[in-house]
């Protein structure tokens, strides 16, 4: 096991996370793009993570392993970008129950955008354990956004079910896409490319002006991979 330095503190190798042109969102005007030209070289923050640079089914990655018995809410992953409020969000990502979890874990894996103070974020996340179940109760749970530390996944269903969660075909352990566009106190996420949107949440919690960091989050007894992360804004 790493130290305790190197659990909360670990270096991106080359291209594990890089920032993409202007021209890979065509149907969208130019977006100014942020992190500079590529965060390979740059200090990440783990929080309830233990990370490693890694060749994953093909792709240069990012492996993240929940640490167990930790205090923190969310297990993150923080990236070294300014603030980010307005803008896209794209990233190739795994995730699976790690060898030790709970029956009860799904693979949790996603993306925590206007990251404040680590404890204060939104974030969209899946269960990639659940695109596949022989359940319809869990396919509909497969896709879900949060927005803590007010609205986590348990007060969103029981005060709005079904608004803030969807289903979408995942399988654990696999590589799929992801695109989150964040405007206003709008987020829609594209999951694989797929033209319409797989959720839309049109009331973000935080508001409108709201800004802070981008991680990758992870939740308890998952074991993730992040490859070619962008940030634009």
């Amino acid at each position: 096991m790493p130290d305790k330095t190197q659990t909360r503190r670990a270096m991106i190798g080359c291209g594990v996370l890089t920032v993409a042109a202007a021209g890979a969102l065509a149907t969208r005007a130019a977006p100014r793009l942020v992190g500079g030209t590529g965060l390979e070289g740059r200090a990440i923050r783990a929080i309830g993570v233990e990370t490693a640079r890694v060749n994953y089914q093909g792709r240069p990655a990012l492996r993240a392993l929940a640490l167990e018995n930790v205090a923190a809410l969310d297990r993150l992953v923080v990236l070294d970008t300014p603030a980010f409020g307005d803008g896209v969000i794209e990233a190739w990502i795994s995730g699976a129950p790690s060898a030790t979890a709970s029956a009860t874990a799904r693979g949790f894996v996603g993306v925590a955008f206007r990251v404040q103070d680590e404890a204060r974020l939104e974030a969209i996340y899946l269960r990639p354990t659940n695109g596949r179940a022989d359940d319809q109760f869990r396919r509909n749970h497969t896709v879900q956004y949060i927005s803590h530390p007010e609205y986590p996944w348990e007060r969103l269903r029981a005060e709005a079910p079904a608004q803030y969660e969807t289903y979408v075909d995942l399988e654990p352990g696999r590589w799929f896409h992801v695109r989150i566009t964040v405007a206003g106190t709008k987020a829609q996420l594209h999951v694989d490319g797929v033209e319409q949107p797989t959720l839309i949440v049109g009331d973000l919690k935080h508001g409108a002006e709201a800004k802070g960091g981008v991680a990758l989050w992870i939740g308890p007894g998952t074991l993730a991979h992040f490859s070619d992360v962008q940030v634009m804004s």
